[in-house]
C-alpha cells in the first residue's frame, strides 16, 4: 500500500497487522531479515521473551508477536527469535496502535546481546586475574623473605666457616667486623677485649687502629645489659664514656662475647642508620656464640700447639655435618614449599581451565568474524599457558620426591631433561642445550639427591654464560660405570681456583649471592652414590664436569 510507503527506508524491520490479525506491508528490511516468512502464526511461533504464564493452555500467550497484537497500548519487548537454520536472533520490539493497525517495529540488538556477554566473560576474566595477581604477590613476598633468610644464613655461614677454617684470631674478627659492618651500614665496627670492665680495643674496622683510644668504659645502665649478655642497642650522642659528642644521633650497637659466665669482650658496631633490630638480633646472638667459641680455641691452641690436629679433624667434622643438615633441611622446606604452592596453583589453574573449555564451546555462536577469531587465538594461547603451568608443576613434584628416601631405579637421561625443564627460564631464548644422551641402562640410586647435583652444576653452566652460549651433556655406561659429562661455553675457572671449588665455603661468585655450599653438597651427594666427580676448565674456553657412577 502506497500509504505505508513511508517505512521503506527505515533501517529497522517494519511489519503492519489490521485488526483481522492479517499483514497488510511488510518493508524491505523486513523481508531481508525475515526471509523464512510466511504468516504471522509462523513468525509468532519462532518468537519467545521472557514472561511465564499461569496456568496457560494457549500456546500463543509465550509469543511476543500474540501479545504485541493483543495488546491494546503500545507494546515493547526484547525478544528472541529462531530461524529455520537454527540460528538465534535478537530483536527489540516495539509495536504501535494505529486506529485499526498494528505496526511493529524489530530493532536487531544480537550483536548487542553477544558484546554484553564478551562483557561479562572480560570481567570473569578480570577477576581471575586479579585474583592470580593477589597470588602472585603473595608468593613474591614469600619469595622475598626466603631471600632475606637466604642472606642471613649465608653470612652466619661466611663467618661461620672464617671461624672454622682459622686459628688466627686477628683474621676471624677482621672478617666477623667486615661483614656485620656491611650487613648494619656500620661506618666502624671494633672488637675490645675485657679486662675487669675496661675493653681494651684489639681489632678495627672503618678507622685506623692508631686513631682509637687504646681502651674505653660504658655507661652503668649499658653494663648491666651486658653482662646479662644482652645485645645493647641505642641511639647516643656518645660512643663511650668520656668520649667527644657526635653531632647528631648515632645507632650503636654492643654484642656481648661471652665464655661460660665470663665477659671475654665486646663487638660495637656504629651506624648513621635508624632502624629496629628484630630477626637480625637472632644473627647477632648466633655470631657472638661463635666468636666466643673462636677466640677460646685461638687462646688454647697458643698455649698447647699439640691440639691443632684435634681441633682440624673436630673442623671437619663439623663442617660435614653441617652440609648434611643444611642439605637435608633445604631439601625438606623445599619439599614442602613445593607441596604447598602446587596445591595453590592447581586450584585456580583448574578454574582457569574449565572456563577455557566453556569458551572454547561457545565460540561456535559467534557470528562476528573478526572477533570470533580473536577470541580464538586469545582462547588458544590461554588453553597452551594452562598446560604449560601443569607440566611445571608437575615437574617439580617429580624433582624433590621427598617420600623416596630408599633407594630408586631411575633413568638418568630422564631425570636430566626433567632437570632441564625446571631450568628452562636460566636457558631459554639464550642458552642452547645439546643432548648427547648414550643407551645406558636404568641405576639405583637417590634420583632427588642426584637431580639437586645436576641443577647446582647447570645452573652454575648458565651463570658462567655471558649473553648465548652452548651447554653440551653427554651420558654413556662403560665398564659398569654410569658417566656424565656436563660442559659449557661460559668463562671458565682459573687454574689456581680448581683445587678450591669444592671446599665448603669457597665461592667464586659476589658477597651474599652464592654461600660456597653447592658443589661441596654436590660432592657428598657422589661420595654417597659410590661415585666421584671432576672438573676441567680453561678460562675463555669453558669448563667440564664429569659425574662417574658405579652401577654395582
Amino acid at each position: 500500500m502506497k500509504k505505508f510507503d513511508i517505512f521503506r527506508q527505515f533501517r529497522d524491520a517494519v511489519i503492519i497487522i489490521n485488526k483481522k490479525q492479517e499483514v497488510v506491508y511488510r518493508n524491505h528490511t523486513f523481508k531481508r531479515w525475515f526471509k523464512d516468512f510466511t504468516n504471522i502464526k509462523k513468525l509468532s511461533h519462532h518468537s519467545s521473551f521472557d514472561i511465564c504464564p499461569i496456568n496457560s493452555d494457549n500456546i500463543e500467550v509465550y509469543s511476543p508477536i500474540y501479545h504485541a497484537i493483543i495488546s491494546k497500548e503500545n507494546f515493547f519487548a526484547r525478544i528472541s527469535y529462531q530461524s529455520e537454520l537454527n540460528r538465534i536472533f535478537y530483536y527489540d520490539l516495539q509495536a504501535v496502535k494505529k486506529g485499526t493497525y498494528t505496526i511493529i517495529f524489530f530493532t536487531d540488538v544480537s550483536a548487542q546481546n553477544k558484546l554484553n556477554d564478551v562483557y561479562k566473560e572480560n570481567e570473569k576474566l578480570k577477576e581471575e586475574i586479579i585474583k592470580l595477581t593477589e597470588e602472585n604477590d603473595d608468593l613474591q613476598k614469600i619469595k622475598q623473605k626466603a631471600q632475606s633468610q637466604a642472606i642471613r644464613i649465608a653470612l652466619i655461614n661466611k663467618v661461620s666457616n672464617t671461624i672454622r677454617e682459622s686459628i688466627d684470631i686477628s683474621k676471624i674478627l677482621r672478617s666477623a667486623l667486615k661483614e656485620l659492618a656491611v650487613m648494619f651500614s656500620a661506618y666502624k665496627a671494633y672488637y675490645a677485649k675485657n679486662e675487669k670492665n675496661i675493653f681494651v680495643i684489639e681489632e678495627v674496622y672503618g678507622l685506623k687502629k692508631s686513631k682509637m683510644p687504646s681502651q674505653v668504659q660504658f655507661d652503668e645502665k649499658t653494663m648491666k645489659t651486658i653482662e646479662a649478655k644482652e645485645i645493647a642497642v641505642c641511639n647516643t650522642l656518645t660512643e663511650y664514656n668520656n668520649a667527644k659528642p657526635f653531632k647528631q644521633p648515632v645507632l650503636r650497637i654492643i654484642i656481648p662475647v661471652h665464655h661460660m659466665q665470663n665477659l671475654t669482650g665486646v663487638i660495637v658496631l656504629l651506624s648513621y642508620q635508624k632502624r629496629e633490630l628484630n630477626e637480625e638480633i637472632e644473627i647477632l646472638e648466633a655470631i657472638s656464640s661463635q666468636l666466643s667459641n673462636a677466640i677460646t680455641r685461638a687462646e688454647l691452641y697458643q698455649k698447647n700447639i699439640e691440639t691443632v690436629k684435634e681441633l682440624k679433624n673436630t673442623l671437619k667434622e663439623l663442617k660435614e655435618t653441617q652440609i648434611q643438615l643444611i642439605n637435608s633441611e633445604k631439601m625438606a622446606s623445599l619439599g614442602q614449599l613445593v607441596a604447598g604452592v602446587a596445591h595453590e596453583i592447581n586450584t585456580p589453574v583448574a578454574s582457569i581451565k574449565s572456563n577455557n573449555a566453556i569458551v572454547s564451546k561457545l565460540l561456535n555462536s559467534i557470528q562476528d568474524t573478526e572477533l570470533k577469531e580473536m577470541l580464538t587465538d586469545i582462547n588458544e594461547i590461554d588453553r597452551e599457558a594452562v598446560t604449560r603451568i601443569s607440566n611445571i608443576v608437575t615437574s617439580l613434584k617429580k624433582f624433590v620426591r621427598l617420600d623416596e628416601a630408599e633407594l630408586q631405579e631411575a633413568d638418568i637421561n630422564k631425570e636430566l631433561d626433567l632437570t632441564l625443564e625446571l631450568i628452562r627460564h636460566e636457558t631459554k631464548n639464550r642458552i642452547e642445550i645439546i643432548k648427547n644422551y648414550g643407551k645406558i641402562p636404568v641405576i639405583k640410586c637417590f634420583p632427588n639427591m642426584l637431580n639437586q647435583v645436576f641443577t647446582n652444576i647447570l645452573i652454575n653452566a648458565c651463570q658462567s654464560i655471558d649473553g648465548n652460549g652452548k651447554i653440551t651433556i653427554t651420558t654413556e655406561f662403560k665398564n659398569k660405570k654410569l658417566i656424565v659429562k656436563i660442559k659449557d661455553t661460559g668463562k671458565g675457572i682459573p687454574q689456581n681456583q680448581l683445587n678450591k671449588i669444592f671446599t665448603a665455603g669457597f665461592t667464586t661468585k659476589a658477597s651474599g649471592v652464592g654461600t660456597g655450599l653447592g658443589l661441596a653438597i654436590c660432592t657428598k651427594i657422589i661420595e654417597k652414590h659410590n661415585g666421584e666427580i671432576i672438573v676441567n676448565s680453561e678460562v675463555g674456553k669453558g669448563s667440564e664436569f664429569i659425574i662417574t657412577i658405579c652401577s654395582g
